[in-house]
């Protein structure tokens, strides 16, 4: 329910760029959002019931895909992530150097402050993501993602339910993926309320380092084969590079 805050976020994103293709999954909502979203243009698809987050976010994904997108980029409906900084994240991409990128708010002194429980939650994920991953991550509850074709279809199929954040940074790192972060401003939310309540996040840190447990003991599935598109562009000598959004210029779907 982001009815306070999803004609800002859909007016700052149009602001940016006018050409960006944007989707608002509506995760099942009771307010105004989806009638909001399509009053400024954006397209929408609307779940019919409640899935959570991980559902929400694949849904996402799998538009992406059936629209063969060359990458995509993740943004949330409550008005945190400003769209300005968008090339910031897909640079990375645009430049071959990552598959995956985070936009962080603690690579630098930002002046985030998020409340006690939940700042407790996110040192710790950051704590196992590092020891599973090998690789330091500061922010692993970003929602401020980019992503170029391959590593959105793999989450297309592959995708964690509940709690997704951190275990679908390990589930790629274990699938080979290369993945970065790039700082970024994050804002507080100023309307509606977050799905992320006080008893959910002294929940979040336990359940969220049983998923991480079970992602590590399991094989990961392979990454997904280049799809028919990709192959036809390879022929014609057209690489995954050359199609890569520029960080000016970034092309592809924004959820």
């Amino acid at each position: 329910d982001e009815e306070a805050a999803i004609a800002g976020v859909l007016d700052e994103l149009r602001a940016y760029d006018p050409s960006l293709d944007v989707v608002v999954v509506d995760d099942g909502s009771v307010d105004a959002t989806a009638a909001i979203a399509r009053a400024r243009g954006a397209a929408v698809v609307r779940l019919p019931f409640n899935l959570g987050i991980g559902g929400a976010v694949q849904t996402g994904f799998k538009f992406a895909e059936a629209n063969d997108y060359d990458a995509v980029v993740q943004v949330d409906g409550d008005g945190q992530h400003d769209p300005a900084e968008i090339g910031l994240i897909v640079g990375p991409l645009a430049r071959g150097e990552a598959d995956v990128v985070i936009g962080s708010r603690f690579l630098r002194p930002t002046g985030y402050r998020a409340p006690v429980a939940r700042r407790f939650g996110m040192v710790l994920f950051a704590f196992v993501a590092r020891w599973a991953m090998r690789q330091r991550i500061t922010d692993t509850t970003s929602g401020f993602r980019a992503l170029n074709r391959d590593a959105y279809r793999y989450f297309a199929r592959y995708y964690p339910t509940d709690f997704p954040d951190a275990e679908s940074l390990v589930l790629l790192k274990r699938a080979g993926f290369r993945l970065t972060e790039v700082s970024v401003n994050m804002r507080q939310r100023q309307r509606g309320q977050s799905s992320t309540t006080t008893l959910r996040s002294l929940y979040y840190p336990f359940k969220m380092m049983l998923s991480v447990l079970v992602v590590m003991l399991r094989e990961a599935p392979p990454k997904v084969a280049p799809s028919k598109e990709a192959i036809s562009d390879a022929l014609r000598g057209r690489t995954p590079e050359s199609l890569a959004p520029s960080a000016d210029e970034p092309r592809g779907g924004t959820t």
